[in-house]
């Protein structure tokens, strides 16, 4: 499986590719940072963020994207920022037919660490050792994009189990 992990943000959305299947060692296939300049008016900046997106869309192919689950922020101009820049990864896949995962933060650093409550320095170790790569992606939300495609490639075949199961559970509910 091929996913494309994107950590959104309006200034850097990081951006990152792993191939691989669970229980097997991963390979990241590439890495960076979608960046818009600051001043720039906000529509000037989704578009920034479109492009970027669709270029890594084009070069990569991936077969889903993951992207982190916008959560409830103290400072409401950094939240509406990220959820925009979310959206705007969600409706490139989408436009694609891409499958679409949103995982929490936490769900994230659970998977990559053990513990939902890692810090950044942990996540990146993590990344860094999964990946076999010699250093830390830079800069974190290039590892942050890293660690959601992981944490999609090990929890997506749980998740298709559950629903399949679900599935069954609800058609064989309506045929009783």
């Amino acid at each position: 499986m091929r996913v494309l992990g994107v950590d959104p943000g309006l200034t850097r959305c990081g951006v990152g590719v792993v191939e691989g299947v669970a229980g097997r060692p991963l390979t990241m296939v590439g890495v960076g940072v979608v960046r818009t300049p600051v001043d720039a008016d906000l529509g000037h900046r989704l578009v920034a963020i479109e492009q970027g997106i669709e270029q890594w869309l084009d070069e990569h192919r991936p077969e889903c994207v993951a992207v982190e689950r916008v959560f409830s922020q103290h400072n409401v101009r950094t939240v509406m920022g990220t959820a925009q820049a979310s959206a705007v990864a969600m409706l490139c896949a989408a436009r694609r037919g891409i499958p679409v995962a949103l995982h929490t933060p936490s769900e994230v650093k659970a998977a990559v660490t053990g513990s939902g409550r890692a810090d950044k320095a942990q996540v990146g170790a993590m990344v860094t050792r999964l990946l076999r790569l010699s250093a830390p992606p830079k800069p974190a939300d290039a590892a942050d994009a890293l660690a959601l495609a992981i944490c999609h490639i090990w929890r997506a075949p749980a998740q298709n189990r559950l629903q399949q199961a679900v599935a069954l559970h609800t058609s064989k509910g309506r045929t009783a």
